[in-house]
């Protein structure tokens, strides 16, 4: 199925970093979770997805695929006509941007606007650790962040947890007086340094209490499930340790995303979305971090059980605008790829196939993101 025309809403994704931070960087930081010296120097040019993507770029900026080569032709095209170029491509209707990640060298939300609609994203775990280094009081800290989230500032569509790479998806109700006591802890460790929270039971207190902020105007909070960087422990990232949190009738307004399809988690992960109904799941990193076969893999053990409806595009893309382009390209075609088949095998009819395709790529993200 050729799905090229029907717009996609990228419901989770990352500012573009600034054209001098990305001049230090490997260009093959973009191709991989690791970035030890050895994988961004010697393995990360190797994988099947920078390969793939290498020929692909160069098809987009009509050159010649090699990295020295794209490189070169980025730098004379520039940074604004390069993402015009990658966001007009990726035909996008909107995107939703965590700009928690690298703050300190991204480029603000309202310059993407230029190129396309943008929602925001709320990190959970980034706002408690600026507010923890400007206050001294556990009982003010609260209500700033609390202040923070309700009501939800202008333009924020979502709220994002990355609790996976700190403590773990474990999440459990924690007392006020032991939050407040960890909370004092924090603040001895780090004292005027910037913080860097790590704090479980700290986590999982903010997190709660965000969760009861978000189920009462019924806003999506995202979770960070399934593979990373290397700061991530992948055993604690499993989407399956949230049951306790997802049984919660506390929660249950809120809707729960869990990101990249928990890969390698992807059963579990379409699982949860299938039985729980405020639970949903998307694609971003799995595609296109994968290779082609491991795309349309994890695509098709997703709607072997999770409904259509409870499935959302999303490309994960960061540091260069690249990440956007590949990320809609390989989503639109693995997706057609796997929704074909299942035409074939009489699971869906023509007409089904595409409603769902409609849905994935950007009716389920409007709907819930009301946005």
């Amino acid at each position: 199925m050729d799905l090229s025309s029907i717009p996609a809403i990228d419901q989770h994704a990352h500012n573009l970093v600034r054209s001098e931070a990305v001049a230090q960087m490997h260009y093959t930081a973009a191709f991989t979770e690791g970035y030890g010296a050895q994988i961004l120097d010697q393995h990360a040019q190797h994988t099947l997805y920078y390969r793939r993507s290498l020929r692909d770029i160069a098809d987009l900026l009509n050159c010649e695929p090699t990295e020295a080569t794209i490189l070169a032709r980025r730098t004379a095209l520039g940074l604004e006509s390069l993402t015009r170029l990658c966001f007009e491509a990726a035909n996008l209707k909107s995107i939703l941007l965590d700009d928690g990640f690298l703050p300190d060298t991204i480029l603000p939300s309202e310059w993407h606007q230029q190129f396309v609609a943008v929602h925001r994203l709320r990190r959970l775990e980034w706002l408690a650790e600026q507010l923890i280094s400007q206050v001294s009081r556990f009982d003010i800290f609260l209500e700033w962040f609390r202040s923070e989230l309700d009501p939800p500032p202008l333009g924020v569509v979502g709220f994002k947890s990355i609790a996976a790479y700190r403590t773990g998806l474990d999440i459990q109700p924690i007392p006020y007086e032991f939050a407040e006591d960890q909370f004092y802890a924090v603040k001895e460790t780090f004292g005027d340094r910037p913080v860097r929270l790590t704090n479980k039971p700290l986590i999982d207190f903010l997190l709660c209490q965000g969760l009861a902020i978000a189920n009462q105007y019924q806003l999506p909070v995202q979770f960070h499930t399934g593979f990373g960087d290397p700061d991530l422990d992948l055993r604690l990232a499993n989407p399956l340790h949230l049951r306790p949190l997802l049984e919660d009738p506390g929660f249950r307004q809120a809707p729960i995303v869990l990101l990249h399809a928990g890969y390698p988690f992807v059963r579990e992960a379409g699982y949860l979305a299938a039985v729980y109904p405020h639970v949903y799941v998307d694609v971003g990193s799995a595609v296109p971090f994968l290779s082609t076969a491991g795309m349309r893999q994890v695509v098709q053990m997703l709607i072997e059980l999770c409904p259509t409806s409870k499935i959302m595009y999303s490309s994960n893309a960061h540091l260069i605008p690249e990440m956007y382009y590949l990320g809609a390209k390989c989503g639109r075609t693995v997706l057609g790829n796997v929704l074909q088949r299942a035409v074939e095998d009489a699971d869906l009819t023509v007409k089904e196939a595409e409603e769902g395709a409609i849905a994935i790529l950007n009716g389920n993200a409007q709907r819930l993101y009301r946005c």
